[in-house]
Formats: structure tokens, C-alpha cells, sequence
């Protein structure tokens, strides 16, 4: 079926008008974390740089609020969430985009060829399958945040480990889990988008739900102790964010990005060493 010009006009216009959505949310987003995510305190006034993370000045935000209680209402639980949520969001939309946009190239082409009644989704459909994982992700951090917290081994305040054990104890484990097959195994499939959409590929609404969900697994499967990573340094702890996004993106996008990811595992192996080993001299 030929298409009309002004279908032509809106298929050529599809592809910058998904990046372009994607770009504004990446930015709405971030503005949102660096506002303080609804918090009632500027991520910037949570973000320190130390190379043992669970060390704060005297008299600092962090000491205050390892003494201050916090109670999880139903509300707090939903800003919480939305927290979470709205920081994987930024941090993994850079990396997720590649996928997207070729998932939005395959649609328009289909539509191109006139084979919309096949029932491919649009991109949008694809794209809420992907963050609706992330949203899962969020609830499950939110409880384990809320664990932490009640145990006191993060600050209400400044939500970061107090307790360098569980720090270096989490630098270690993440860092062993970069060099783990499941590992590598997940993130081969966040790193060949094409090959991941040719093998799961599923037609429909319902079909571009189903491999958004499935590419969100895998995501998350490459990703979460890296995350885990955010109650060591500061949930809302900028410098921490921008680093595992950073992070992230080269493993994902990089061509040495598997090298990147390695590397950065012995790193953190290293460094969780030198602090349990600081810890026991001392």
C-alpha cells in the first residue's frame, strides 16, 4: 500500500520526534532529582564526594538525620517510589535509547510498507513496557530503602550507608557481580538492540508491551547492584547518580564497553577491600 505525502511527512518526522521525547524526559527527570524529587531538601545539599562514603564531617546533614526518625506513611511510600522511579528514569533513558529508536525505525518502516495491519505498536507502547520494569525495580528499592533505614544503617537524612562494613561488603559483592556470567549475559542483550528485537520480537500492542517488559528484565539484570550502589554513596547523592549513569551508558553503548564494565568491577572489588581493610587496623 503506497503511502500519502502526509503520511510520508509524519514517518519522516517519527524518528526526531521519539528522540526528541526521550530527551525531554531525560530532562524533566533530572531537573526533578536535582530539585530534591519532592523531598523537601536540594540534592544538592545531599551531595558529598569522599573516598570512604559512609565518612561525614562532624556535625554534618548525615549525622543529624542518622538520629532523626522517619515514618513511612502511605504518602511517603508514594513520594518515595516516585523517587526511585523518577531517577532510573534518568539514569537509564541515555542507555535505553538506542533500543528505542530502533524499535521506532521498525515501526515506521512498517507503516512505510504499508504493513500496519499487521499490528505493530507504536514506539510509546514499547517504551512504558521498559520503564514499567523499572518501575517494579523502584517499589522493591523503596521497601529495601525503608528496611535500611529502619535498621539504621542509612541516614534518614542524607540516605547513605553509616556503617562501613555494609558499605565495603557492597562495593565487593557489586563488584564481583560486574565479572559474573549472569552479568555479561544480560548485558549482551542490552548491547545488540537489533539482535534483541529480531529474536523476541512479538506483533501488536499487546507483542510491544510484552518485549518492552522483557528488555526492562534484562536492563535490570545488568544494572540493579549498581544501583545498590546508591545507599553506599547517597541515594540522592548527585555525584554518585551521574557517575553510575555514566556508568552505565558506556557499558551499554561503548564499543570496549564489556572492558569498561570489568574494569570498573575491580575497582570496586579493590575499593571495598582497602575499606574493610582501613576498618581493621584502625
Amino acid at each position: 500500500m503506497p503511502t500519502t505525502p502526509t503520511l510520508e511527512r509524519l514517518l519522516r518526522r517519527d524518528g526526531a520526534i521519539t528522540a526528541a521525547g526521550l530527551l525531554v524526559l531525560c530532562a524533566l527527570t533530572w531537573v526533578y532529582i536535582v530539585a530534591g524529587a519532592g523531598l523537601g531538601m536540594s540534592a544538592w545539599d545531599m551531595t558529598s564526594l569522599a573516598l570512604l562514603p559512609q565518612q561525614h564531617p562532624a556535625g554534618s546533614p548525615a549525622d543529624a538525620g542518622a538520629m532523626t526518625p522517619m515514618t513511612w506513611g502511605p504518602r511517603y511510600w508514594a513520594l518515595m517510589v516516585g523517587m526511585w522511579w523518577t531517577m532510573m528514569i534518568a539514569m537509564m533513558t541515555p542507555s535505553a535509547a538506542p533500543t528505542i529508536l530502533l524499535y521506532a525505525h521498525v515501526h515506521r518502516s512498517a507503516l512505510a510498507q504499508g504493513r500496519a495491519q499487521a499490528g505493530i505498536a507504536p514506539t510509546a507502547t514499547f517504551a512504558a513496557g521498559y520503564f514499567l520494569m523499572w518501575l517494579v525495580f523502584s517499589i522493591a528499592a523503596a521497601a529495601l530503602h525503608q528496611a535500611l533505614q529502619r535498621a539504621g544503617i542509612i541516614s534518614a537524612m542524607t540516605m547513605d550507608s553509616q556503617v562501613p562494613w555494609v558499605s565495603a561488603m557492597a562495593l565487593v559483592v557489586t563488584g564481583l557481580y560486574q565479572l559474573s556470567p549472569l552479568k555479561n549475559a544480560c548485558l549482551t542483550h542490552c548491547r545488540a538492540p537489533a539482535a534483541f528485537l529480531s529474536r523476541h520480537w512479538r506483533p501488536g500492542a499487546v507483542g510491544a508491551l510484552r518485549v518492552g517488559v522483557m528488555h526492562g528484565a534484562y536492563c535490570i539484570g545488568c544494572c540493579w547492584m549498581l544501583m545498590v550502589l546508591l545507599f553506599v554513596g547517597g541515594v540522592m547523592n548527585l555525584a554518585w547518580i551521574a557517575a553510575l549513569s555514566l556508568l552505565v551508558l558506556a557499558e551499554k553503548v561503548l564499543a570496549a564497553g564489556r572492558w569498561v564494565g570489568r574494569a570498573a568491577g575491580i575497582v570496586l572489588v579493590a575499593w571495598g577491600a582497602a575499606i574493610l581493610l582501613l576498618r581493621a587496623i584502625e
